[in-house]
């Protein structure tokens, strides 16, 4: 799964909300980088915390290095848009001929999505981008996407703008876009969930919603987040479940039970949500990171993640 996942061009890293989307992009970049890969992280307008992660001066909206091979961005709409024009145009004169024309900026208003293809666009364009040398300036771009629903209605832009926008720039640009997501040898979706039942119900749905025409998107990865280890075999959870209430009031050993129980139905819920992935997705490679009892999660426990994938 590995060498298929870091061999692609471009990653795109969606899941429900809270699932740690940003702590699996960092660890993914980190892994690919230490490959020798060149790798750009590119955040969707986020509330940054991959520099708290990554204990680095927090990132802009600008490329930024932030460790070896690896670069980051945190994407606004506005500079994402001013920046990719000005990769595609190369000359800012031009730039401001065709983007501050009051006309095409009417249009490009108009257009829906263009908010979100300023960023999706931005980050496309860097799989294509070139150093001085003539090679590609990054081997893999990383978006750390947003949360399902939005994450969605981005990638369905580049289509969109193909069947809204005029014959020009904006629709030549979203076409090539559109061949370069759904070209399973250079792209790929990264799913990730929690083994729990709503967000592995919810990855379900999106794994579904990803092979729609509207976005054809091919997935490469579920990585399920935050795996507990087992401590209990399958035998004892229940009647290490019912436990508590077989003590009697006051008895010392109830929070001792309280704290059994929570970890035996936890288990429960793990087995429960892996089982339905593993029937629901069994075409899909699969990584599992463990939860980790750190006392703050810092450079160090990214490293830890990025070794799952590394392995």
């Amino acid at each position: 799964m590995t060498t298929e996942l870091f061999d692609r061009e471009f990653l795109f890293v969606t899941g429900k909300g809270g699932v740690g989307k940003t702590t699996v992009s960092a660890a993914i970049a980190l892994a690919a980088a230490k490959r020798g890969k060149r790798v750009l992280v590119a955040m969707c307008n986020a509330k940054e915390r991959l520099s708290h992660l990554l204990e680095v001066d927090a990132i802009g909206t600008r490329n930024q290095r932030v460790a070896p091979n690896l670069e980051a961005v945190n994407m606004t709409p506005q500079v994402a848009l001013e920046e990719y024009g000005m990769m595609v145009l190369k000359v800012r004169s031009v730039y401001k001929a065709v983007f501050e024309n009051r006309f095409v900026a009417a249009v490009l208003r108009g257009t829906p999505g263009i908010e979100a293809w300023s960023m999706l666009g931005k980050a496309y364009f860097h799989t294509e981008e070139k150093d001085e040398a003539g090679r590609p300036r990054y081997d893999l771009v990383i978006v750390d996407g947003p949360a399902t629903g939005h994450a969605l209605d981005m990638l369905r832009v580049p289509q969109v703008i193909c069947d809204v926008a005029p014959p020009g720039l904006l629709r030549n640009e979203a076409e090539k876009a559109r061949a370069l997501f759904r070209d399973a040898r250079r792209s790929a979706a990264v799913l990730v969930t929690l083994p729990e039942d709503m967000p592995a119900n919810e990855t379900i749905e999106l794994r579904a919603a990803l092979a729609r025409d509207d976005v054809a998107m091919p997935v490469g990865a579920l990585v399920v987040n935050s795996m507990l280890s087992k401590i209990f075999k399958p035998a004892e959870r229940e009647p290490i479940a019912a436990l508590p209430g077989a003590l009697a009031d006051g008895s010392p050993a109830f929070a001792l039970a309280m704290a059994g129980r929570q970890r035996a139905l936890r288990e429960a819920t793990q087995r429960d949500a892996m089982a339905k992935l593993k029937e629901e997705l069994p075409e899909l490679p699969r990584t599992v990171l463990p939860m980790l009892h750190v006392p703050e999660f810092r450079r160090s426990a990214i490293e830890s993640l990025a070794a799952c994938f590394e392995a």
